[in-house]
């Protein structure tokens, strides 16, 4: 009997451990874990995202977090380096044991984590990379960026319809970018659709990702005489491309592309008048007909909260995106019941998901299904006051038709007040 009596007494503690093992297992975080410049050329945009992120967290949290479980963010600083996020990602993977992957800001620093992620087999979500799992058709990574599941081709096409519709139509073009992993995948989809379009090619250069001064390459360009300048470049080179074309007086008939930085309040207020007569792919911008559900409500706190950050008071580039993903990311896994990335890539894949920035839905390779990429021209800035962006008297949408506001002025030297 006795014998009987420690056997029982045995397993109802074994019991009682496994219970409050699972309930402590319960009741720990659900850790999200990624890299994002907190330092380094991109920092300016990174810690806009990583505020983004915050503020959804924050959100869920009040309510009772995912699960029944509080949400924590676990992340390092990459510095915007590529050669950084394979250590980090691997450190989240095998030391941190975080529960889900998200990435860092950009093609450039998402592409150096997709063999890691792919190797152990995980869930990921990709915030501004273009093109990166079409080498891979990875069926656990989900883009959040707006151009589609044929996104090279469709980052430009928008620009060169907008081109090909005026009169006389442009035959040349010269094309522009960083010799980097953007870049490339941006030029690979603008050679596409000029092949398409017959458009004769007379310049098409990489810089190295070292340069400074870039004045020698807008006067190769204007040497070449091209109709059409495209150029697919990063922040730090935004500025610097923009200064060369005022300083040498660049003549051609449109002239933009896919400058990244350009709806940025650092950008804006710095460039000033010489954003005027850009077109420029951009892809949220405060107008009515993108007054999606929850939007200004995430701006009003995300604008509350930047200036003690010390960065974009506006917000109208990359955090509306990230709040969108983390949107997806938690409205995924309260459907599925779990934390299992099989059964949420499934849903993930099988569901639309209403968020800040519109109702998206994913296509096998992750890309959006339908592509919602803008196309915009800067007009009327006078000075580097950031209260002339607040709303859209600077900027007339050119593409697509259902967001369009206004025709495109025409040439570029008359459309930047020449």
């Amino acid at each position: 009997m006795t014998q009987i009596r420690r056997v029982v007494c045995f397993a109802i503690a074994a019991l009682a451990l496994l219970l409050g093992t699972t309930v402590a297992r319960a009741a720990d975080p659900i850790r999200i874990g990624f890299s994002i410049e907190l330092t380094g050329p991109l920092a300016a945009v990174g810690k806009t995202g990583l505020l983004a992120f915050q503020i959804w967290a924050e959100d869920v949290n009040k309510k009772g977090g995912l699960l029944g479980r509080k949400v924590e963010l676990v992340y390092y600083d990459d510095q915007g380096n590529p050669s950084n996020v394979p250590g980090i990602y691997t450190k989240l993977i095998e030391i941190d044991k975080v529960d889900l992957l998200i990435s860092s800001y950009g093609t450039n620093l998402v592409a150096p984590a997709m063999p890691i992620v792919m190797q152990k087999n995980r869930l990921f979500f990709g915030l501004f990379a273009l093109g990166v799992n079409e080498p891979f058709h990875y069926p656990k990574y989900f883009s959040m960026l707006v151009f589609g599941p044929d996104p090279k081709p469709t980052f430009s096409k928008g620009w060169f319809d907008i081109a090909l519709k005026q009169n006389p139509k442009p035959e040349t073009v010269a094309l522009v970018t960083a010799d980097a992993e953007f870049g490339r995948n941006a030029l690979d989809g603008a050679r596409e659709n000029i092949k398409k379009l017959g458009l004769k090619t007379v310049y098409d250069r990489a810089y190295p990702p070292t340069t400074v001064d870039y004045t020698p390459i807008i006067r190769a360009v204007q040497a070449a005489n091209p109709d059409l300048v495209y150029v697919a470049s990063y922040l730090p080179d935004t500025v610097g491309i923009l200064r060369a074309v005022a300083e040498t007086g660049l003549t051609t008939k449109m002239f933009g592309g896919a400058l990244v930085g350009t709806p940025t309040a650092s950008l804006r207020s710095q460039m000033g008048p010489l954003l005027n007569g850009l077109v420029v792919g951009e892809l949220w911008e405060p107008t009515e007909t993108m007054n999606f559900p929850g939007i200004w409500d995430f701006l009003k706190q995300y604008q509350a909260k930047a200036p003690a950050e010390g960065i974009d008071p506006l917000g109208y580039f990359l955090p509306p995106f990230a709040y969108g993903e983390m949107q997806i990311l938690g409205d995924a896994i309260n459907a599925v019941g779990s934390l299992d990335e099989e059964k949420l890539a499934q849903y993930m894949h099988s569901h639309s998901f209403k968020t800040v920035v519109g109702e998206i839905s994913f296509n096998p390779d992750g890309e959006w299904t339908e592509p919602r990429n803008l196309f915009v021209q800067y007009h009327g800035i006078k000075g580097n006051d950031l209260d002339q962006f607040r709303d859209d008297s600077r900027i007339t949408i050119l593409y697509p038709s259902q967001y369009k506001s206004g025709e495109v002025v025409w040439p570029y030297n008359k459309a930047r007040g020449e």
